[in-house]
Formats: structure tokens, C-alpha cells, sequence
């Protein structure tokens, strides 16, 4: 299955994505594990510990997010695509997962912060155009 232009689009942007969402993932909990941000900048109710512990239950996700996505781009520029392609596949998939995550809960506390929404709804919604093409290039491949 040869890429065509708009696959190749498809893969370049999810690709870019990925980079700044697997290192702004890892760059968010190392600077929440050091209490570096500051509570003005953080979720609504940060000092509730109910709210600190539904933050912190996204770590191992979020890191298993990063080192899969990352370790499929080193892959990827290394020229190993096979190999990378299912872990992009799980990174992505893990990724839309925090998204929905956060979302689901915000919406159902009723909270629309747009600070919080957009990144979210990012988080949420980029990997999908990647995965569809991951899982069509697998299909297609027997990959």
C-alpha cells in the first residue's frame, strides 16, 4: 500500500502531534510531580483530594502514551515502519483515551473551562485520522 498524498499528510500531522503531545505529557507530569505549577494556572478545585487523585490517575496512561508514541517515531526515522506502526497504534489509541477521559469528566461535572477543554478535546481527536490510517495500512498489509 504506497502513500499517497493526502496519507502522507495524514501521517506527517499525526506524526508532529505526537512529538509535542508525548513530550508535553512528560514535561506536564514532571512539572506537576515538582508542584511547579502554580494553582491559579491548574484545573478547577486542584486542592480537592479526590480532584489531585483523578489528576494523578492519569500518569501511568499518559506515560505509556509518551514512551510508545516516542519509541514508534524513533522507529519511524530509523526505518524500522513495521515495527513502529502497532506501537503508534497503541500510542494514539492511548492518547484519545486520556482525552475522552478528561472530557467525559469535566463534562459531567458541568466545568467548560476552555483552558482545560481545548487541550483535551486536542488530546481527544488528533490521533483519530492516524489510527484510521494505521488500521487501514494493517488491513491492507495483513500488518
Amino acid at each position: 500500500m504506497h502513500a499517497t498524498p493526502a496519507r502522507s499528510r495524514v501521517l506527517r500531522f499525526t506524526k508532529a502531534s505526537m512529538v509535542v503531545t508525548d513530550i508535553g505529557f512528560l514535561v506536564y507530569w514532571a512539572a506537576t510531580l515538582l508542584a511547579l505549577i502554580p494553582a491559579e494556572y491548574a484545573y478547577k478545585d486542584y486542592d480537592n483530594p479526590v480532584l489531585s487523585d483523578w489528576n494523578y490517575s492519569f500518569v501511568l496512561l499518559d506515560v505509556l502514551a509518551s514512551v510508545t508514541g516516542l519509541t514508534a517515531l524513533r522507529l519511524s526515522r530509523c526505518g524500522a515502519a513495521t515495527g513502529a506502526r502497532p506501537l503508534m497504534l497503541v500510542s494514539l489509541a492511548l492518547t484519545s483515551t486520556a482525552g475522552l477521559q478528561a472530557v467525559a469528566f469535566w463534562a459531567l461535572r458541568g466545568d467548560f473551562s476552555v483552558g482545560w477543554w481545548l487541550p483535551n478535546l486536542f488530546l481527544l481527536l488528533f490521533p483519530i485520522p492516524g489510527i484510521v490510517h494505521l488500521v487501514r495500512w494493517m488491513a491492507a498489509t495483513g500488518g
